[in-house]
């Protein structure tokens, strides 16, 4: 099975990681892989895991920066 070169993690966007994080644990999960190739997936699904935990961390922070005005609108907390 020829491989494709594998993207920069820290260049992926959220849903991209995801994606191959999943394809990682399939993977894994059909255990038909030889356990170098096992272990070199293991170490880019946790790499993954990092980069997709470092993402949602940054959404969650830029929701809780959203804040409802006395008027009704939107803004951030640092906006006057």
């Amino acid at each position: 099975m020829a491989s494709k070169p594998e993207t920069d993690i820290s260049a992926m966007p959220f849903e991209e990681a995801l994606a191959a994080l999943e394809a990682i644990v399939r993977g894994l999960e059909s255990g038909q892989q030889k356990l170098e190739d096992a272990i070199a997936a293991y170490e880019r699904g946790a790499a993954l895991k990092k980069h997709c935990e470092a993402k949602l961390a940054e959404a969650e922070a830029r929701v809780q920066a959203i804040v409802a005005r006395a008027d009704g609108t939107l803004g951030l907390k640092n906006e006057e």
